[in-house]
């Protein structure tokens, strides 16, 4: 707004030389100003004195305010109401909507963001789509095609302790979510059991294994079992035989094997099937200096480890493919036995893998 050239008390004292009787065109000429702005001044501030000039002044500026804040309040109301049909909370639906109100409606920028609660930083922000993007989208996409069964979980800590990638989760599970590669989770009904004891967990290689069993059906409908032997220390697959039948002997063949390459075990956790209660499994361990720990029958939490191993065979590729042979079954489960101790996260050891937490206590 223009200001005068004049302050208040000189107006004052122009004002009371005419009150005086000094002719107008006379105090025009006087202090260079025209008749029609003599004329103004007595009209406003005639009869007053610095003090309530000074008061008339505020008040007028106060309301001029008062006018502008009505208007923008009223123009940002009107703005919102035509803009937002629905609730809009991400930053950049705002940004566009204030965006289209500058353009169309002829606001200003600055009552665009106030009206939808933006900045004016994040008004003028421009996105910018790093390469590295597409590379993470690729990782992901290649990752949840070899393993179906990896959750965002997995598949960051399979990116970021394995691959060696320094990339955000946020942004990770921002492109996660773009590609729509979220799995469906399926609500349990959860029995109320009881807290079990917890395991105790061994403070070095080789003090204590687990073995257990497990069952499936090839594409002919004959059935044929696994022995899953895993080391508790770093819940490392030792070893996966697989035949139409497991009896004591190749029980113990298996250990043997893998104790020529591991080292000799303090103790091993097993159920009380058959094959583990046997005299034949008996002599060996006796005959090796091996404990041998049978849970209690009906428990298998007791030996959870080795029961957790099993889940993780099942969801990950027993249960996903329909093989035609006993040595098929055998082939896949060797090349997925490397991926589980080298390249598969595991969640209990902190997202690390089997042989990265052996490297780490030796």
């Amino acid at each position: 707004m223009k200001t005068s050239r004049f302050s208040d008390s000189q107006i004052i004292a122009v004002l009371k030389q005419a009150e005086a009787g000094k002719p107008v065109p006379e105090l025009c000429r006087e202090h260079g100003i025209s008749s029609a702005t003599f004329y103004k001044w007595r009209a406003k501030f005639g009869g007053m004195d610095a003090s309530l000039m000074a008061r008339l002044k505020e008040l007028e500026a106060e309301n001029a305010r008062l006018k502008k804040m009505y208007a923008e309040e009223r123009l940002k109301a009107e703005i919102v109401k035509e803009a937002l049909g629905k609730k809009v909370v991400k930053p950049s639906r705002r940004r566009e909507m204030a965006h289209q109100a500058v353009q169309h409606c002829g606001t200003s920028i600055r009552v665009a963001c106030a009206a939808f609660g933006i900045s004016e930083t994040c008004y003028r922000y421009q996105s910018k789509c790093s390469a590295e993007n597409a590379e993470i989208a690729d990782h992901l996409i290649r990752l949840t095609h070899n393993q179906r069964n990896w959750g965002f979980g997995l598949c960051f800590l399979y990116l970021r302790n394995v691959k060696g990638y320094r990339w955000n989760h946020k942004r990770v599970y921002r492109i996660y979510r773009e590609l729509e590669l979220n799995l469906r989770i399926k609500p349990r009904k959860r029995i109320v059991r009881e807290k079990p004891e917890p395991l105790v967990v061994p403070e070095a290689i080789n003090q204590c294994w687990s073995m257990d069993f497990m069952h499936d059906q090839l594409a002919d409908g004959r059935s044929f079992r696994l022995l899953n032997i895993i080391d508790d220390f770093n819940r490392e697959a030792l070893a996966m035989k697989i035949d139409l039948s497991l009896p004591a002997e190749r029980v113990v063949r298996a250990l043997d094997q893998v104790i020529e390459w591991r080292g000799k075990p303090i103790a091993i956790r097993s159920d009380n099937g058959p094959e583990y209660v046997g005299q034949r499994l008996a002599e060996w361990a006796q005959k090796n200096g091996v404990r041998l720990d049978h849970i209690q029958p009906g428990k298998p939490q007791q030996n959870a480890y080795v029961e957790r191993f099993n889940r993780t065979v099942r969801y990950d590729w027993l249960g996903h493919y329909l093989f035609e042979s006993v040595a098929e079954v055998q082939d896949y489960a060797t090349r997925w036995l490397w991926l589980y101790n080298h390249e598969r996260p595991n969640m209990a050891l902190g997202g690390i893998t089997p042989k990265q937490r052996l490297a780490m206590a030796a």
